[in-house]
């Protein structure tokens, strides 16, 4: 125990990035941070170089820029995963929404006995944190996912990163249906980098079932492999292209209307494809490409729209 109290406090004070995360997540001694200041500090400790918001360039600095500039109401319900839900089967019908099987404000509310052998628990306001993926209901332990699920309710999750559309999203607990690719017995995620509502790039992530063995590829809309990676590394053996790769584009245009950018996931499931949500700041913008110059390159695409005054990004 001593020995791991010493390792904390050398890591602490020698790795700034460890120590700015934990003084975020555990002592909260930034949240009083204006947004603005708060971006710049952790801009230029994970990415080790300054953010300029007042012009600037690259995908991960306008990311930021849109945090406090492009604020509009919608987005709120479009990240919030249970409204998510409705909102895109009103724009591209319901048969593409995985069936919800219940929504609590309270782990303690569930009736567990009434959910099937397979499924799926996660918060509607964060991104994995208390998320449960049951495959045997015989085999979970009730008390450690409540537990874990009270984790994920108190997480303000716009504090981390300070993604404004989840400050207002009321915390809730959502339990879907469990979905799996027969063929595969594995579920890629199907991401769409979408700029002014146009699809360029699909981002397909492998081994979300093992953390520490997710590999991604990113690939144009001929479905030719692009050299770069973000935040894990490429397959080995890239993946093949989607049965509806088509689909998921169109898709993604339509849900994608009317926004400066949008990342829109999918997943496929026996040849079915199936919504998985939208969100608006890939990595909170804090996770650097290799090499640099798709950054830049994302930035290109990525048009800003006209800078909001203080009074009208609530409007």
């Amino acid at each position: 125990m001593i020995k791991k109290i010493i390792r904390s406090a050398i890591r602490y004070s020698t790795n700034p990035q460890y120590r700015f995360n934990l003084n975020s997540t555990k002592t909260h001694i930034y949240d009083r941070l204006s947004d603005d200041i708060f971006l710049k500090r952790k801009y230029k400790i994970l990415l080790h170089k300054e953010l300029n918001l007042d012009k600037p360039k690259t995908y991960t600095e306008k990311l930021q820029w849109l945090k406090l500039y492009d604020r509009r109401p919608e987005y709120v319900t479009m990240v919030d995963k249970c409204a998510a839900k409705k909102y895109a089967a009103s724009k591209i019908g319901k048969k593409y929404i995985i069936p919800t099987l219940g929504i609590w404000d309270d782990p303690d509310d569930i009736d567990f006995n009434s959910l099937p052998d397979k499924f799926v628990l996660k918060c509607n306001h964060n991104s994995g944190l208390g998320m449960y993926i049951c495959r045997d209901k015989s085999k979970m332990d009730i008390s450690k996912v409540k537990k874990k699920l009270k984790k994920g309710l108190s997480q303000n999750y716009y504090l981390t990163g300070r993604e404004w559309p989840y400050k207002n999203v009321k915390p809730r607990i959502i339990a879907e249906a469990y979905i799996e690719d027969s063929k595969h017995k594995d579920l890629k995620d199907y991401k769409f980098f979408t700029f002014g509502g146009i699809p360029k790039v699909l981002y397909i992530a492998q081994g979300r079932g093992k953390s520490d063995e997710v590999v991604a590829d990113f690939f144009d809309m001929n479905f030719n492999h692009l050299p770069f990676t973000i935040d894990h590394d490429m397959a080995k053996i890239p993946p093949e292209k989607p049965e509806c790769f088509e689909e998921m584009k169109r898709l993604a245009s339509i849900l994608s209307k009317g926004t400066p950018q949008l990342r829109v996931d999918f997943y496929e499931v026996d040849g079915k494809v199936y919504f998985g949500e939208m969100t608006f700041f890939h990595c909170s913008g804090f996770e650097g490409f290799h090499p640099p110059k798709w950054d830049y390159i994302f930035g290109e695409w990525l048009i800003l729209p006209p800078k909001r005054s203080e009074e009208q990004k609530c409007l």
